[in-house]
């Protein structure tokens, strides 16, 4: 079973038709499974006077309000129908998180099969119990959140109509960039016991490593921020994987999922060979002569293995040689 990897472009295209479908041709190139964007109205998701987040203020115009970055941000029913039609083309599944009830609405609308839950949402019951009623495919991202909070939202969704079956969690962490010591990826595996239910990572820490680890304990869904370039202006590139970085993530996850196997330990295809030329037999030490007994001073154990394997050495001591041998010949 492959993990699902999710490129996350959410607003990295400023704004700019002509950057997503860039962002696209990058996530397509990387060979991921689908490419998501975020699904808003600035008037619906922030009133006029909310403040914007530390790492915001860092990454864009200090006086800029939280609505006015936003509204820059925001893409269009037009806009999302040309990128649901450049996704198709392109084979990759177009994946928006809608931020309010509107958006909700017009995803459904467009006919999207998984719906992404982002972390700010994880106590919006509203919001929640719309969704799902869907009965769709979720994806649940549980940054800032205890797993009291998860229990709730789980709690809500099942109960609007989506079987737990449906559901995949995601920890996640909503710094941008995250700590390494805040990444608390063993919290992952607490969520799928605790809840019996299918897990992945949503990951904001700089580089790659985090999500290959993810993937090696158990994550099913990984999703990841990416740019064109991380110098670019607006809230999220410096903390995002440009296209080399992307390309690298899919590709070592890939590998690690091949090499996971089969939990079944025994020797590989490739290996079989080289056990009669890396293992033992027992040999004799020095000349043996018909009639003579096989005592541990005339025996020893040496390579190839295509002889006696030494873990016979207490069935063979003590027997009556049928022949002469030579040193070092195989018994």
């Amino acid at each position: 079973m492959s993990a699902f990897i999710i490129a996350e472009a959410g607003v990295n295209h400023n704004g700019s038709i002509e950057l997503a479908k860039k962002l696209i041709d990058v996530a397509v190139e990387a060979g991921v499974d689908a490419v998501k964007f975020q699904t808003f109205k600035a008037e619906n998701l922030v009133s006029k006077n909310a403040q914007k987040a530390e790492y915001q203020k860092q990454t864009t115009d200090s006086q800029e309000s939280q609505f006015d970055m936003i509204k820059k941000l925001e893409l269009d029913v037009e806009t999302h129908k040309e990128l649901i039609s450049y996704c198709n083309s392109k084979n990759i599944m177009f994946l928006s998180t809608p931020f309010d009830h509107d958006s909700i609405d017009l995803l459904n609308d467009l006919g999207l099969e998984i719906f992404k839950i982002p972390s700010g949402e994880i106590t919006n019951l509203p919001y929640l119990r719309k969704i799902g009623s869907l009965k769709k495919q979720v994806i649940l991202s549980t940054g800032m959140a205890d797993i009291g909070e998860i229990e709730d939202a789980l709690d809500i969704l099942i109960d609007a109509g989506t079987v737990k079956e449906n559901i995949t969690v995601l920890h996640a962490n909503t710094m941008y960039p995250t700590p390494m010591e805040d990444v608390n990826l063993k919290a992952m595996q607490t969520i799928g016991s605790t809840f019996d239910v299918s897990y992945g990572y949503s990951d904001h820490t700089l580089g790659i490593e985090v999500d290959i680890a993810a993937v090696a304990l158990g994550a099913t869904v990984i999703e990841k921020h990416f740019t064109l370039d991380n110098n670019m202006e607006g809230p999220d590139h410096k903390a995002s994987l440009e296209p080399d970085e992307l390309n690298s993530m899919v590709k070592t996850i890939r590998n690690i999922e091949l090499a996971l196997g089969s939990s079944v330990k025994k020797p590989s295809n490739s290996e079989k060979p080289n056990i009669q030329v890396v293992r033992k037999s027992i040999v004799a030490k020095t000349v043996v002569n018909k009639g003579e007994i096989f005592t541990e001073n005339n025996l020893a154990v040496k390579r190839p293995g295509n002889g006696i394997c030494p873990m016979r050495w207490n069935e063979v001591v003590g027997l009556v040689s049928t022949k002469n041998y030579q040193e070092d010949e195989l018994i």
